[in-house]
């Protein structure tokens, strides 16, 4: 457990999440696709950001240090990270990620992604923010903070859970636990060996891939 009083540190990329809820109860004249009507729209942190909110609403202090910009999407973002959490940002190259879901009552019917915003560089606030962290959660979307941040976090005290991405970098060393998916987790044990088993992907290919990355991110 942490101290109370000091903080879990979320480091990575935040998301901006929208759902586009509606009815949909006929097919469109022009093409056969649903026609969705009586609309309502909301926003909530996504990625990094939404870790950290799940993290501080047992209450305890958490800090969360990801990229924002001046774009509309990241003022949104703050708006709804306030009082939640303590914001510590690094400079975003771009506009912050989006993504919305149109859905038919509850069910999806497609995903509009905007944004390709990545973090740019480190700040002096951000590195002194994971120094001073009881643990640090990396929630890495591809998306470069925990790539401008990579040294700080080698090299703090506090344990380290790192949830990677293969569109970013393996964990640093010495990581408490690392937490890919099983797909995550071939195609960075593919980056040690590309040779392909041919193996059905299974329980004895997962296996095999663990003690791959156990091995080389020790």
């Amino acid at each position: 457990m942490t101290d109370s009083r000091t903080p879990l540190v979320v480091v990575g990329d935040a998301l901006l999440d929208h759902d586009l809820c509606g009815r949909a109860e006929r097919l469109a004249p022009d093409a056969p696709v649903p026609v969705v009507h009586g609309t309502r729209r909301s926003s909530r942190p996504g990625g990094a950001a939404l870790a950290a909110c799940l993290a501080a609403a047992d209450g305890r202090p958490v800090t969360l240090v990801t990229a924002l910009g001046p774009d509309a999407a990241s003022d949104t973002l703050r708006e709804l990270l306030a009082g939640r959490v303590t914001l510590v940002e690094v400079p975003l190259e771009g506009t912050l990620s989006s993504k919305t879901r149109v859905m038919a009552g509850d069910r999806p019917l497609l995903r509009l992604d905007d944004g390709e915003g990545r973090a740019r560089e480190a700040t002096p606030q951000a590195v002194s923010a994971i120094a001073a962290a009881a643990g640090v959660l990396v929630a890495d979307y591809g998306r470069g903070t925990a790539d401008v941040l990579r040294d700080a976090l080698a090299h703090t005290e506090a344990p380290v859970v790192w949830d990677p991405h293969v569109r970013g970098r393996p964990p640093v060393p010495g990581v408490r636990l690392a937490t890919p998916s099983a797909q995550e987790a071939r195609a960075f044990a593919r980056r040690l060996d590309d040779r392909d088993s041919g193996e059905t992907p299974g329980l004895r290919t997962a296996a095999r891939d663990a003690r791959a990355l156990v091995g080389a991110w020790r």
